[in-house]
């Protein structure tokens, strides 16, 4: 714990958000592409402590927020299989898609279970011989490389009805089209903490670099927020952009190499639906050729219908920065945590939760 309350130390708060305020003097727009950022963010209140020159967006970072409709409708039809075993993270059970979600095809008779690994749903698939295990792979590079080694323990055991529905989303290529996009502008970003521990601080040069924005890697912490937000406001008013790192207990600027080389072992790069954004190219994970067999989508038929997005949500919007979700009128009145009507209110990383959970009447 001596760490975690080094990172929460009030004194040092205090004195990062002074030397924020002090030196301060241009107006500037601060994204945090994470969304476990997104809720340190709204949770410790520092919005509220920052000076007028410094506005926050919240843009895409969450993987269950950014899943398209059209995908979700495919998992919610496979799992709909009477021979077929999904198997998913948790806070992808409530997600609604265009008709229903994988909760209530789980009410209706469909055999979904929550796992908390690759290695539980791998195990699953071992108990279970006569079963068609699928694992949703849902997630950023992150979760992609361990997703990536169930694929080679299943191969080296021989484990042969186990299956991948590959939904996972490359970061980078995202933020790139955001900042193609020319929607929204940007004067600094906060990378990623948990995805750079894979992917490295060197991930984001080209932001740097190509579209002369400073980067800072921050870690979760209140301390590692205003850390972070210390240093993109130093670059900006010194007119500077380079890729920094306020998460060096995490991230390298290498990255974690050995998950890299597993990760791009089983995977491609391939297009990808992006919630809100349409497909992006080059930023999803498909199985490679050698791998063929593991794919769920193309060993299984199933119709998923027609994608039908949740009438007045601005999730899309949201996910874009284009808008809060106190410009939804759903927001805390048809669509709360009990009852969500799109993604940015399941996931606890979601902005519409975080705004639910720890956003003032005013924000």
């Amino acid at each position: 714990m001596r760490l975690v309350d080094d990172f929460r130390n009030t004194e040092l708060a205090k004195g990062l958000i002074d030397s924020i305020r002090r030196i301060s003097t241009k107006h500037v727009r601060l994204m945090e592409f994470c969304g476990g950022h997104t809720v340190a963010i709204m949770k410790h209140g520092i919005r509220q402590l920052l000076p007028p020159t410094i506005e926050m967006l919240s843009g895409p970072g969450c993987p269950v927020c950014v899943t398209d409709n059209s995908d979700l409708d495919k998992a919610i039809a496979l799992a709909r299989l009477p021979e077929v075993t999904l198997t998913t993270f948790g806070d992808m059970l409530k997600v609604p898609g265009s008709r229903s979600s994988l909760q209530q095809a789980r009410a209706e008779g469909a055999d979904v279970r929550i796992v908390y690994s690759t290695l539980d749903a791998l195990e699953i698939a071992r108990q279970n011989p006569s079963r068609k295990v699928v694992f949703l792979g849902v997630g950023f590079e992150t979760t992609a490389p361990t997703v990536a080694a169930s694929v080679l323990q299943s191969e080296k055991e021989g484990i042969g009805n186990y299956y991948i529905l590959s939904m996972h989303k490359l970061c980078p290529p995202v933020i790139r089209a955001i900042l193609d996009s020319g929607e929204v502008r940007v004067s600094g970003l906060i990378c990623p903490g948990h995805v750079s521990t894979v992917v490295g601080s060197e991930a984001w040069s080209f932001i740097a670099h190509e579209y002369c924005i400073p980067c800072v890697v921050s870690g979760f912490e209140p301390v590692d927020i205003l850390q972070t937000i210390q240093m993109l406001v130093s670059q900006l008013e010194k007119g500077e952009s380079r890729v920094e790192i306020a998460y060096r207990r995490g991230v390298t600027a290498q990255g974690n190499e050995r998950a890299l080389e597993i990760m791009y072992q089983v995977f491609e790069p391939c297009p990808a639906r992006w919630r809100g954004m349409g497909t992006v190219p080059g930023s999803g994970l498909g199985l490679r050729p050698a791998y063929a067999r593991f794919n769920a989508e193309a060993a299984f038929e199933f119709d998923p219908g027609p994608t039908v997005e949740p009438k007045g949500c601005i999730c899309g919007e949201v996910l874009r920065a284009v808008k809060t979700p106190r410009d939804c009128k759903l927001f805390r009145t048809v669509c709360t945590p009990a009852n969500p009507v799109g993604p940015c209110m399941v996931s606890s990383e979601g902005s519409c939760a975080a705004y639910y959970l720890y956003g003032a009447a005013d924000d």
